[in-house]
């Protein structure tokens, strides 16, 4: 007796409303199957697709096809993957390409690829020809959770990371759940991290479905997946439409990311992935928040176990006190040498604040792997 196919489900759509920088977010399974409508894109002969050497054999000929119709040049420029190689050499290969190809400031960039990919295409068309369109086309749970929506595009410094970009929002943000299919588990654990930190920081309601739900969506059940994904674009949009450019509120999306780009830079970009860093970073600033009165040891050790069985790391690398210290005061929200960190000061509501050094310290001892020594 055969087996009905598990029905996909239906598509959604989450608004970003920036004004006339507003735009839409398209969820679903099977998107690049069918034909890219133009939405809110200018007419434009020529397009550029932006993708990576481990993502263009799987979905760069989809793209094409579902964008064919659109333009009457479609090129393609295919870079090196990973986090080590988001960097001005690597910007480059874009900007050679849209010169080569004659490509004027009607060109769409369309971003193929995980938040690198998207992080440094949406830089390229903030910066060519003082700005040109694009789309965001993500396919890790990362990118389509957190780093495609927002218009934060950047490149790192061996100093510290996503230091040198603009706010440059897409036309477009098209999340294909179908593209999840290929990615590696690593991969989907550290997307989880991005999914996680929406709880804590805006939605315990949503905390609570992801802990009850957090076998399915390592299994990448469809159902689970699009939920985490809009529910997750949804609280990303309502913070980004109240600060685009984090003058304020929008910097609680940081949750767990100054200790995490830390850990990263620390350790050579690429060394953990940035959803890795993410995660501990979360415990690292629930412990911190526990220590100075805002949360219960409960809620840390809640958060600990979740992060755990999503397969993230919770425990940070032993890279030296000082270390630590140094990296986090280049961290885009210190103010005057100042290390500020996004806190939950309540379950479900976070604030940015500073904290006495010693205080930071004894986080590290308690949370990284020893030694620990200044």
């Amino acid at each position: 007796m055969s087996t009905a196919p598990t029905p996909l489900p239906e598509p959604h759509q989450v608004s970003i409303n920036l004004g006339e920088r507003s735009y839409a977010i398209q969820i679903g399974a099977g998107l690049l199957d069918v034909a890219l409508d133009r939405c809110n894109l200018p007419p434009s002969s020529d397009a550029l697709v932006v993708t990576n050497t481990t993502v263009a054999p799987l979905y760069a000929q989809k793209l094409i096809q579902a964008i064919g119709k659109n333009h009457e040049r479609i090129h393609t420029v295919q870079l090196p993957d990973g986090e080590v190689h988001k960097n001005w050499e690597t910007l480059n290969l874009i900007f050679d390409a849209l010169l080569q190809n004659g490509c004027d400031r009607k060109t769409v960039i369309y971003a193929l690829g995980g938040g690198v990919v998207g992080d440094m295409s949406g830089f390229a068309a903030a910066s060519y020809m003082r700005g040109v369109p694009f789309v965001q086309v993500p396919t890790t749970l990362l990118a389509q959770v957190d780093s495609s929506v927002g218009g934060k595009t950047a490149i790192n410094h061996p100093l510290g990371k996503n230091m040198i970009g603009a706010f440059y929002q897409p036309q477009l943000v098209v999340c294909d759940l179908s593209t999840l299919s290929t990615l590696p588990a690593r991969e989907v654990s550290a997307g989880l991290a991005e999914v996680i930190k929406y709880g804590p920081i805006a939605d315990m309601a949503f905390f609570d479905w992801i802990e009850a739900n957090i076998g399915r969506l390592l299994a990448r059940d469809p159902g689970a997946l699009v939920h985490a994904v809009k529910r997750s674009c949804e609280i990303k949009a309502e913070v980004v439409g109240q600060d685009e450019r984090e003058g304020g509120v929008r910097a609680i999306l940081n949750f767990g990311h100054t200790f995490g780009h830390a850990i990263e830079a620390g350790l050579g970009f690429g060394q953990w992935l940035h959803g890795e860093a993410v995660g501990c970073g979360m415990v690292m600033a629930a412990t911190l928040s526990q220590r100075l009165g805002l949360v219960e040891e409960a809620f840390v050790a809640r958060l600990t176990r979740l992060v755990e069985r999503a397969g993230l790391p919770i425990r940070g690398p032993a890279l030296g006190a000082q270390r630590y210290l140094d990296l986090m005061r280049v961290d885009k929200k210190a103010e005057a040498g100042e290390i500020k960190f996004v806190v939950i000061d309540r379950p479900g509501h976070a604030v940015v604040r500073g904290a006495p050094d010693d205080l930071v310290v004894s986080v590290l001892d308690d949370c990284c792997d020893q030694p620990l020594s200044n």
